[in-house]
C-alpha cells in the first residue's frame, strides 16, 4: 500500500513564504506525474502545480512566477515552495501522484495541509 504525506503548511503573512512537502511510501515501483491541488471552502478543487516524470513543470496562471513545484526522487518527495503569498492563496493545499506500483499505475491523494494566509 502507498501513502502520501504532507508537511509544511502553516499560517503566514501576505508577502511571506511557505514550501510544502508530500513524501510517499510504501511498495513503490516508480513515478509518473505528481503535483499540487488546492481547495479554498466553498470552492472547487483546483491544480496549482504539476512535474512530469521528465520534470516537466506546469501552473496555474494565479501561481506563476510566486510557487515552484520540484521532485527528489531518491526521497520520493514533491516540494511546492511558495513565495509571495496572498490571502487568496488561503486553502487547504493536496499533494496527488500518479505512482507506479508492480506493472499498473495508481492515483493517490495526501491528506491535506491547510494554508492560511493574512492580510
Amino acid at each position: 500500500q502507498v501513502h502520501l504525506v504532507e508537511s509544511g503548511g502553516g499560517l503566514v503573512q501576505a508577502g511571506g513564504s511557505l514550501r510544502l512537502s508530500c513524501t510517499a511510501s510504501g511498495r513503490i515501483t516508480g513515478f509518473n506525474r505528481m503535483g499540487w491541488y488546492r481547495q479554498a471552502p466553498g470552492k472547487q478543487r483546483e491544480l496549482v502545480a504539476a512535474i512530469s516524470s521528465g520534470d516537466i513543470t506546469s501552473y496555474a496562471d494565479s501561481v506563476k512566477g510566486r510557487f515552484t513545484i520540484s521532485r527528489d526522487n531518491a526521497k520520493n518527495t514533491v516540494y511546492l515552495q511558495m513565495n509571495s503569498l496572498k490571502p487568496e492563496d488561503t486553502a487547504v493545499y493536496y499533494c496527488n501522484a500518479l505512482i507506479i506500483v508492480m506493472l499498473s499505475t495508481q492515483n493517490y491523494w495526501g491528506q491535506g495541509t491547510q494554508v492560511t494566509v493574512s492580510s
